[in-house]
């Protein structure tokens, strides 16, 4: 483990990151796909987020299955399983002409998901303890900057070539990111011999940790808060003065904000929470997000929309930091795998539910609504997680 973490690190790094570039190039623009290719005209909001949602519904279900898998056979073997459907899955979306074989599609693609918390399982496991916070602060930065770099692409190629060369592009990069994994990661580990993890005693042994517990509800709450948005933000983007011809661009101008705020303050969340406590840090990233949601409400324009959402960006990128390391602190050193999968399952259902309350409420109460929603739910997560800290603090001292 001393001898390969580091390389392991940058390997993974590489790897999520061109990945996430892949998920990127297309995802933030579905609502112009759904619109301008596949001839939907009514309920845009609703079928927007239906599409999003359906794939991480079927990635939530399955991630426990694959969870208990990588903790017996390994988390590489999952990483490499993941990469090859997933660009399976976006070479099919090019051939798709309507909108119930794009969802099908989207359904494959759920079922083949995973290379993200994989990546962050093998980095919880293959990395010496005092070296955890920092490798999971690192690891965290890699979707973020793929990120920054895919809605930019996405949005220029879709303008020069449209939006199914994208497609493509997402596919060939996904296997890039493949090819990185099976040749540069070296996997350390113990086989797991028995009978495999079942997920309902998975799911007992979770429950039996309130703290964990406790992770896996606020990643649900946090994951949501996010993707409330997503099937939004380029309508949005044209409501507030983007031009429609120039949309895709435009909205992957703004969503890159905020990977580049957590690029940039995403390690440094990292190394702060090794000093001062991670549970501080993730009640400090809850705060800046919510007042960063509350502020976008006085926001009427596109340059000072983008400016507020980097803001946001930099406090927010304090949150799945501490959330993965936490995971690591409170599961036991042989079901961290089964943790991280667990989570990541919480996420799923997080990304699920936001795209469908963020395309209902929007389109019923207007995207001004979701951001005074989301912020005052993120202030109380903050509140609440202070309470329960200040009352742990306080049984400790009477112990």
């Amino acid at each position: 483990m001393e001898r390969y973490w580091k390389r392991n690190l940058y390997m993974l790094w590489m790897g999520l990151f061109i990945n996430h570039i892949a998920y990127t190039l297309s995802v933030p623009f579905f609502p112009i796909f759904l619109q301008n290719d596949l001839g939907i005209q009514n309920r845009l909001e609703v079928w927007s987020g239906v599409s999003i949602s359906i794939s991480f519904l079927i990635s939530g279900l399955c991630a426990p299955f694959w969870g208990s898998l990588a903790d017996k056979f390994g988390k590489k073997p999952m990483l490499i399983r993941s990469g090859i459907g997933l660009a399976l899955a976006h070479f099919a979306n090019y051939l798709v002409y309507d909108p119930f074989t794009f969802i099908l599609v989207r359904i494959f693609q759920g079922l083949m998901a995973g290379f993200g918390p994989a990546s962050i399982a093998l980095v919880g496991t293959n990395t010496p303890e005092k070296h955890v916070g920092y490798a999971l602060g690192v690891i965290s930065t890699a979707t973020a900057a793929g990120g920054i770099i895919g809605p930019l692409v996405g949005g220029v190629l879709s303008q020069w070539m449209g939006l199914r060369v994208c497609f493509i592009a997402s596919g060939l990069i996904t296997l890039l990111s493949t090819l990185i994994v099976l040749v540069g990661v070296k996997e350390v580990r113990e086989r797991v011999v028995g009978a495999r993890p079942r997920l309902i005693r998975d799911l007992k042994q979770a429950a039996n940790n309130t703290r964990l517990m406790g992770v896996f509800g606020l990643t649900l709450l946090v994951t949501t808060s996010v993707m409330i948005l997503e099937p939004l933000l380029t309508l949005y983007v044209v409501q507030i003065g983007g031009s429609v011809n120039k949309a895709t661009l435009s909205s992957g101008i703004v969503f890159s904000a905020v990977g580049v705020a957590t690029v940039i303050m995403g390690p440094r969340w990292g190394i702060i929470g090794g000093r001062i406590g991670y549970e501080k840090i993730l009640v400090i990233g809850l705060i800046g997000g919510g007042i960063g949601n509350l502020l976008q409400l006085g926001v009427h324009q596109l340059i000072g929309f983008g400016i507020l959402r980097f803001s946001y960006g930099l406090f927010f990128a304090a949150v799945y930091p501490a959330l993965n390391v936490l995971i690591v602190k409170y599961a036991e050193a042989d079901f961290r795998g089964r943790a991280v999968s667990l989570n990541q399952s919480a996420s799923q259902f997080g990304i699920v539910l936001g795209p469908l309350l963020g395309g209902g409420i929007g389109g019923w109460m207007g995207i001004k609504f979701v951001f005074l929603l989301t912020g005052v739910t993120l202030l109380g997560a903050a509140w609440m997680r202070m309470a329960v800290n200040s009352k742990r603090a306080d049984q400790s001292l009477h112990v």
